[in-house]
């Protein structure tokens, strides 16, 4: 993943925990990076250990880290380094859902040895539709959870989620029902 995961991932510890609980949690990760690059690629367990000692420390899943920083990747981090991104996705909750199987396109631009997660959907209605999360990676699905949660804060929308399937194959694909009421 890029650096600018892992970035994320130490500002929102050091906002809610501090400087100190940050430097521990790396420390007991095993993380011998000073700071990380954003535009640089690490390994994909360098995430996924901060994620769990993360989890041992705060005693909570990883599910629930993963969860909390999806939103804070759209409320903190996409809204400070990609704001354009968001706002050119879409006026609302609804029209930003319908044009997020094309979103990492452009995001491809900026960053394009990324191996982004890919998304469709099925069954739209006027409030609710379904999902289909499709990733290389396993074990992000609480990510996207907290990611549309996060979407629909940012859009002023009330956001539920519910899991409906795991697709079995080699790779993830998940298929979650999302509803929205319009604050």
């Amino acid at each position: 993943m890029y650096g600018i995961v892992n970035k994320s991932i130490e500002e929102l510890v050091v906002a809610n925990y501090g400087t100190e609980k940050w430097e521990e949690i790396k420390a007991k990760s095993n993380i011998n990076i000073e700071y990380f690059i954003s535009s640089e690629n690490y390994d994909d367990d360098v995430t996924f250990s901060l994620a769990q000692t993360i989890a041992e420390e705060l005693n909570t899943s990883v599910d629930e880290v993963l969860k909390s920083f999806g939103e804070w990747w759209i409320l903190h981090t996409g809204k400070n380094h990609y704001g354009y991104l968001l706002e050119s996705g879409g006026d609302n909750f609804r029209s930003f859902l319908l044009n997020l199987p094309s979103f990492h396109n452009r995001v491809m631009m900026m960053y394009p040895k990324l191996t982004p997660p890919e998304f469709k959907i099925s069954d739209l209605n006027e409030n609710t539709l379904h999902l289909h999360y499709y990733s290389k990676r396993k074990g992000l699905t609480a990510f996207v959870y907290g990611l549309m949660h996060g979407l629909g804060t940012f859009f002023g929308t009330t956001v539920s989620t519910e899991h409906l399937e795991s697709v079995p194959g080699t790779d993830t694909h998940e298929i979650i029902k999302v509803t929205w009421i319009n604050l």
